[in-house]
This record gives structure tokens, C-alpha cells and sequence, in this order.
């Protein structure tokens, strides 16, 4: 299976509620819940075009997930990421990752990608260059584990100037 990501609009609210409510328990604590929506909420204003839905051929929404710079622009943070619970391992996930890695990188100025998941999903980022700096044993509620993870992003080199007349 393979779907489309294309920027969060208000209209994709209840779908993206349905997909956190289906990986609850095992991916996120109930007391996540009221957060995820004031952040849904605040969107599109808070950050434009920074927070993505994926879409099956049926244009239905199965996951979403986003992302935040922090002050200098120099790093940005993943926020949010779920796919429906029954369309684990359909590849959705990985378009939501490779959006949000292009769109990152056409910032310009990044040069790592920060994220905090769960046990259950730090696999998935390893196989995409992702590196566990920090492990917290029930860091996010009992029996669901805090992994902090980073990418190091490699920036292209600056176009060499052409300085003859």
C-alpha cells in the first residue's frame, strides 16, 4: 500500500483523533488525548504547512505527523506521528517520515532532527539513521518508555561561485 502526504486541514480533525484513539494504550496514554488536540487545534496557524496527513487512494486519511524548529531554525523536533493502528507496517509511516525529511531539509538551515518515542516505534526510526541518545523507563506513562532519538542531517554544500566577469 502506499498513500499521499499532504499539509493538515482542520477538515482532518475527527481522522486524526480516530488514528491516536486506535494506538491507545499500546503507543499513547489516554492522558495524551487532550494535548494532541489543543495541538491539533492551534494548526494551521501555529505552523503552516509543518504538519502532515497521509492519504489512502480513496483520499481517506490514515495517519498523521509533524514537526517544530526550535529559535535558530538549526534543529527541529518530530511531533505527533501515528498511522491507524490497523494499517501498521503499510508503508504509511515511511511517507509521513520521507514528507516531513523533505520538507525539513527545504528549510535550508537544519542539521538535526530530534524526536521522543516509545519503544514500540524507536525501531521503525532506526531504520532510518535514528540514534537513541537517552532511554527513560516509563517516561511517558507506566510501561511506556521515553526513547530519545536523533538524525543528523547532512546539508549540501553551497554552490561554488562563479567571481570572473
Amino acid at each position: 500500500m502506499s498513500g499521499t502526504a499532504r499539509p493538515y486541514q482542520p477538515d482532518d480533525r475527527a481522522a486524526c483523533l480516530r488514528a491516536f484513539d486506535s494506538n491507545v494504550p499500546k503507543y499513547f496514554d489516554v492522558s495524551e488525548r487532550d494535548d494532541f488536540e489543543d495541538y491539533l487545534d492551534g494548526l494551521p496557524d501555529r505552523q503552516p504547512g509543518r504538519y502532515f496527513v497521509v492519504v489512502d487512494g480513496n483520499a481517506a486519511v490514515q495517519g498523521s505527523a509533524g514537526y517544530a524548529l526550535n529559535e535558530r531554525g538549526d534543529s527541529a523536533d518530530f511531533c505527533w506521528a501515528m498511522v491507524q493502528r490497523e494499517q501498521h507496517r503499510s508503508g504509511y509511516g515511511r511517507v509521513l517520515l520521507e514528507a516531513r525529511l523533505a520538507a525539513i531539509r527545504a528549510e535550508g538551515s537544519v542539521r538535526e532532527v530530534r524526536l521522543s518515542t516509545s519503544q514500540h516505534a524507536a525501531g521503525f526510526y532506526q531504520r532510518f539513521g535514528f540514534v537513541t541518545v537517552k532511554l527513560v523507563p516509563g517516561g511517558f506513562s507506566p510501561g511506556i518508555d521515553r526513547c530519545d532519538m536523533v538524525l543528523a542531517l547532512a546539508l549540501a554544500p553551497a554552490p561554488a561561485l562563479n567571481c570572473s566577469d
